[in-house]
């Protein structure tokens, strides 16, 4: 009978997984519990498969004896959790049309014909930021003049490759409505088939770039009039999160939104947002 993956490259121990999940605590921000000790594992003997190491600890002394900064973004890519969809939590599409546009073109601040800029915080695989682009590009169908340009920022190079690419499966866009599909989504032929592509003027509205939630300073120079910033709160602990939505509303303009998952909560935070709707927090105008 043949072995296990994980008997053929040794268990990960406790104590193994404590020195891995503090590494990722200090560089990601992300808790890691024991209840992620399975997914840990499965996930550090695929690394050790592709390397052809001979075990988890093998890994263990190379990673962490060395400054291999690329293994170590490898580790990164293969450890965090990138669970997106097109039209995730919809309501929040219509309130940022119905409600929060208009509510902005009213703040002292606003500019008649200046560019609407808009963050998707933890953009994953891209899917978040086109659906922002198909939304308001649906907008700027019935305003003329509208212009808009979005930030998508992960702290993943793997999806973030995948983003730019703005490639997808056909089962991947199901909740994207039909007249959208046609209008934003190009389908794939011959050895493209089964697979569809983000149309190339929707693909330049959207910008990637990598970012670590933990750095100090974002470098981001750019204001942001609205920041979806969706269910990655969770697995921060709440000095974490108050410190990460603290330097995420630097760049948020005055009366700006924030958008989050709609299982999370700012609740107990020192932060000058308010809720506005469910999961939903505007700053002082």
């Amino acid at each position: 009978m043949p072995r296990s993956d994980a008997a053929e490259c040794g268990e990960l121990s406790p104590k193994l997984l404590a020195r891995f999940a503090e590494f990722v605590t200090g560089e990601l921000g992300i808790k890691m519990p024991e209840s992620k000790h399975s997914m840990v594992q499965s996930r550090l003997l695929r690394r050790v498969r592709e390397l052809h190491l001979e075990s988890v600890e093998q890994y263990s002394e190379c990673f962490f004896t060395s400054s291999n900064a690329e293994e170590r973004e490898h580790f990164l890519n293969a450890i965090t959790t990138n669970k997106t969809d097109f039209f995730r939590e919809a309501e929040h599409f219509d309130y940022l049309i119905r409600t929060a546009l208009p509510a902005l073109s009213r703040t002292p601040n606003y500019r008649p014909g200046s560019r609407f800029n808009i963050w998707s915080a933890g953009c994953s695989s891209g899917e978040e930021p086109y659906t922002l682009a198909m939304v308001l590009s649906e907008y700027g169908l019935h305003h003329r003049g509208f212009d808009f340009a979005i930030l998508g920022t992960d702290v993943s190079t793997r999806v973030l490759e995948l983003a730019r690419s703005g490639i997808y499966e056909e089962s991947q866009i199901a909740p994207v409505p039909q007249e959208l599909r046609e209008r934003y989504l190009r389908q794939g032929r011959g050895q493209a088939q089964g697979l569809v592509r983000v149309a190339p003027d929707l693909r330049r509205k959207v910008a990637f770039h990598r970012l670590n939630f933990m750095e100090e300073d974002y470098s981001i120079l750019d204001m942001f009039d609205v920041v979806f910033f969706r269910n990655v709160l969770i697995y921060f602990d709440k000095p974490t999160q108050e410190a990460v939505i603290n330097r995420i509303c630097r760049n948020l303009v005055p009366g700006g939104y924030l958008f989050v998952g709609h299982s999370e909560s700012l609740a107990g935070l020192n932060t000058d947002l308010s809720c506005v709707q469910t999961a939903v927090f505007r700053k002082p105008v």
